[in-house]
């Protein structure tokens, strides 16, 4: 019996640990690619980055430079980038951040 009950419990961490985090990983990747739109920044599981400029089934044509475009998967992408702030542009200029009183 006590052998039955280790093995349950090392399934159970099993689970914990390694299964629901993938699993929250994958739905939330699911869930950024589902949410691309054209005009979006990108980077890719090769670290390049681009602007959406067409979407398709599974394949987007991404510009990486001016009048230079790419084919990739959808499945490549692994983040999208944020647009700035006006503040983190004052903040990258000087390199240390603005206070909200300061400016």
């Amino acid at each position: 019996m006590e052998p039955l009950i280790f093995i349950a419990v090392m399934v159970g961490l099993l689970w914990l640990l390694v299964i629901r985090p993938q699993r929250k990983r994958a739905a939330e990747m699911g869930a950024m690619t589902a949410g691309l739109r054209v005009g979006d920044e990108i980077v890719t599981a090769g670290g390049m980055y681009g602007t959406v400029t067409r979407m398709d089934e599974d394949v987007l044509t991404v510009e990486i430079a001016p009048e230079t475009t790419v084919r990739i998967a959808r499945g490549a992408v692994t983040g999208v980038i944020t647009p700035r702030e006006e503040g983190d542009e004052e903040e990258e200029e000087t390199g240390q951040p603005i206070a909200a009183d300061d400016r």
